[in-house]
């Protein structure tokens, strides 16, 4: 059997606040659209729910969610992260804790310097922005950060609307880190060189042994990714909330 696929049956997608909540939903031919569980999807503000509406609009006869990133995370927001506040914020604090910027080669030494050149720097920014001294050590035996260090991130994360949660998760998930996730979350640099940075041992690899297309595409995909979730948080907090 082919699969169903489903095709379009409106003909504009425009948004409009909604006074109860104080967010923007997304009308289509002025009725409004859901997410997958049936709840109203409603945005925080008017920035994010034009990206969403421009998705819409820029369907053809049939509807493909692979190019609909920003209404994808805005049914996770909603359906998944916002009934799990808790645990997704507790999940993503758990990285923190065997943080990727925190385990070091032992040997060559090239790529231990490189490590240290690209990684120290964003551990001492992390200390001197937020707080948060994470102790690299040598090797991949788990070594717990300080307690201090984890109440200070699970903070960070709890603090966080789902919207923020939701982009915020996959900065963390797809580099490894909660601290280059956290870099990305508050611009410090460009998407980018961050996810460069998650990837010196991949990248150091290939250097010595030569590049993989297939490892290539897949690292290429979610670098994508990455940078779709850093746009996502950064829209969660826009203050452009004009209609």
């Amino acid at each position: 059997m082919s699969e169903w696929k489903a095709k379009r049956f409106w003909k504009e997608a425009s948004i409009a606040p909604e006074s109860e909540s104080g967010g923007f939903g997304v009308l289509l031919d002025g009725r409004p659209v859901r997410s997958p569980a049936k709840a109203l999807l409603v945005l925080p503000n008017a920035a994010m729910a034009r990206a969403v509406a421009a998705e819409w609009n820029a369907q053809g006869d049939v509807l493909d969610p692979t190019t609909m990133p920003y209404t994808r995370s805005a049914n996770a927001a909603i359906d998944k992260v916002r009934p799990q506040h808790e645990e997704v914020a507790a999940l993503i604090a758990a990285y923190g804790d065997s943080d990727l910027l925190c385990y070091r080669a032992e040997a060559p030494d090239e790529l231990v310097a490189r490590q240290e050149a690209e990684w120290d720097p964003m551990l001492d920014w992390l200390k001197s922005r937020h707080g948060i001294a994470l102790v690299p050590v040598t090797g991949v035996i788990h070594k717990a950060q300080s307690m201090d260090s984890i109440e200070k991130i699970q903070g960070i994360t709890r603090s966080m609307t789902a919207f923020e949660l939701t982009g915020f998760h996959d900065l963390v998930s797809l580099s490894g880190s909660f601290v280059l996730g956290l870099a990305a979350a508050e611009r410090v640099r460009p998407a980018q060189e961050l996810w460069a940075l998650s990837r010196i041992d991949e990248t150091w690899q290939a250097e010595q042994w030569g590049r993989d297309a297939d490892a290539e595409k897949a690292a290429m995909l979610r670098a994508q990714a990455f940078a779709h979730a850093m746009r996502f948080f950064e829209l969660a907090n826009s203050d452009a909330d004009a209609a």
